[in-house]
């Protein structure tokens, strides 16, 4: 017997699951890490506190190992940016996060020279601080001496995944995936490869990108000085895309809404590369044994956590596991509207200025409404999404959803509500670690084919739409009032 251990390393914790041959948790371990916000609109992370924390979590799971380790998959955060020196390893600045904001004026600048097209082109993203390239454009700019060192080949670039590949392979490895760099505004979907044009556009030098591969393929081996094993990396796919591998979503029209710090939904358009007339992303699903398939995503910035602000910030709950319990007292909340555009708005309204509000509060309100309106919030907000995505010709018949919010069943079933539509939630709400260990298990021969993926979905439980069609466009009218009083605020 053989194990499959996957890394998921993620934007507010970093979490590792041991899995056997057949693709069932044997043990699993996550670890909280802090987030830094230097200024308003900025968000970073330490990148020794994620190195920390991934070998924390792998030590764990490995202490609980009883069989060999064939393979090991990687999923991670999208966008965040890292710079590192090639010899000694360590990085010139702490990760800007896919959730900072720093180069709105930048994107604003660029988009009135007319670059937008160009970009939406080549990478099917909009121009927009979310992504990786004006990130890496400010670190060459703004940290001493790094542009020079960069230029002249002693740095590399990378995303979470590239940066945790070299540390594991002590250097060895400068490596990502199609899904990470397709994410990155710097590469050709289309001719998937690293864009001349656009590294020109933002300045970056070409000498900085790491290698780009399938999703299931060679990525090295792990040395045991990192995290104590000398093991095949096999697997490697951006946090959504392996979360809609994990929810089997391998087919045209399948779609699925992960809930972890923010909210993605994903549609696979099969070998279409849909470019949206409602600001929502062509991006790169998977790409395996060389053959590419494209989705159609929508971000919503905030989502888990607004939880954790409710539970941090505004210290009105003690747990996330407490919205539930508050919002099934209290009932659906028709006046109070919380926006939480903490870090602007994303789809469909691609706002970088916005900012969070609490709206219609009267005397009469407190805890209960504000939690409530939070849980419903992040509905509307995949609402807006479901509804730009069925204008672009992908309407889902069923969501699958995932991730550590989707354990309320009262926003489930306000989910199905709202939006209309059955929401399915498996049994393995965990899809984004687990599609990170299905590649690695593909790449190592443990899992036969794609298809196996798909006979070991099993649903837990169905939410059916039960609210009447008034009681929805009411609701839905408050907050898209509540979303037009917010926009455009610096």
């Amino acid at each position: 017997m053989s194990c499959i251990l996957a890394i998921d390393q993620g934007t507010s914790s970093s979490r590792a699951v041991l899995y056997d041959r057949g693709v069932r948790p044997l043990a699993s371990a996550q670890q909280e890490f802090p987030q830094i916000y230097p200024r308003p609109g900025w968000v970073e992370h330490d990148p020794e506190a994620i190195w920390q924390s991934v070998r924390d979590v792998v030590a764990a799971c490995l202490e609980q190992a009883r069989e060999p380790i064939a393979a090991i998959g990687i999923t991670n955060q999208r966008e965040t940016t890292l710079v590192w020196d090639r010899t000694t390893g360590g990085c010139v600045h702490n990760a800007i996060v896919w959730q900072d904001r720093r180069t709105a004026a930048q994107c604003e600048r660029l988009r009135a020279d007319g670059a937008e097209p160009l970009v939406a082109e080549r990478t099917g993203l909009r121009l927009d601080p979310y992504f990786s390239a004006t990130k890496l454009a400010w670190i060459l700019d703004n940290v001493a001496g790094v542009r020079e060192r960069a230029e002249a080949g002693h740095l590399a670039f990378g995303t979470v995944d590239t940066f945790l590949l070299w540390r594991l392979t002590g250097g060895r490895v400068h490596a990502t995936d199609a899904t990470n760099a397709s994410r990155t505004m710097l590469f050709n979907i289309h001719e998937q490869a690293w864009d001349e044009e656009l590294l020109r556009l933002f300045g970056v030098p070409a000498e900085m990108l790491p290698d780009v591969r399938d999703c299931a393929a060679d990525f090295g081996a792990s040395q045991e000085d990192a995290i104590g094993i000398a093991t095949p990396i096999l697997g490697i796919a951006g946090d959504q895309q392996a979360a809609l591998i994990g929810q089997a979503g391998l087919e045209p029209g399948m779609t699925k809404s992960t809930y972890g710090t923010g909210c993605f939904v994903i549609a696979n358009t099969g070998d279409t590369a849909l470019m949206s007339g409602n600001q929502l992303l062509a991006t790169v699903a998977s790409r395996l044994d060389g053959k590419v398939s494209y989705g159609l995503e929508g971000s919503v910035f905030v989502a888990g956590s607004a939880v954790q602000w409710l539970r941090d910030e505004l210290q009105i709950i003690e747990s996330a596991p407490q919205t539930e319990p508050i919002a099934a007292a209290t009932g659906v909340v028709d006046d109070v509207h919380v926006v939480p555009a903490f870090a602007g708005l994303g789809a469909p309204w691609w706002d970088a200025h916005a900012r969070g509000a609490i709206l219609g509060l009267t005397r009469g309100s407190g805890r209960d409404e504000i939690v409530t309106a939070t849980l419903q919030a992040i509905a509307y907000q995949t609402h807006d999404l479901v509804v730009a995505m069925t204008d672009d010709g992908i309407a889902p018949s069923v969501l699958r959803v995932d991730g550590g919010m989707v354990a309320n069943g009262w926003f489930l079933q306000f989910l199905a509500d709202i939006l209309d539509t059955p929401v399915e939630r498996p049994e393995n709400v965990e899809s984004t670690v687990l599609g990170a260990a299905l590649l690695a298990g593909l790449a190592a021969g443990l899992v036969e084919s794609t298809a196996v993926i798909a006979d070991l979905w099993r649903r837990e439980r169905l939410f059916e739409p039960a609210m009447s069609q008034d009681r929805r466009e009411s609701l839905l009218a408050g907050w898209s009032d509540a979303v037009t009083r917010v926009r455009g605020r610096a």
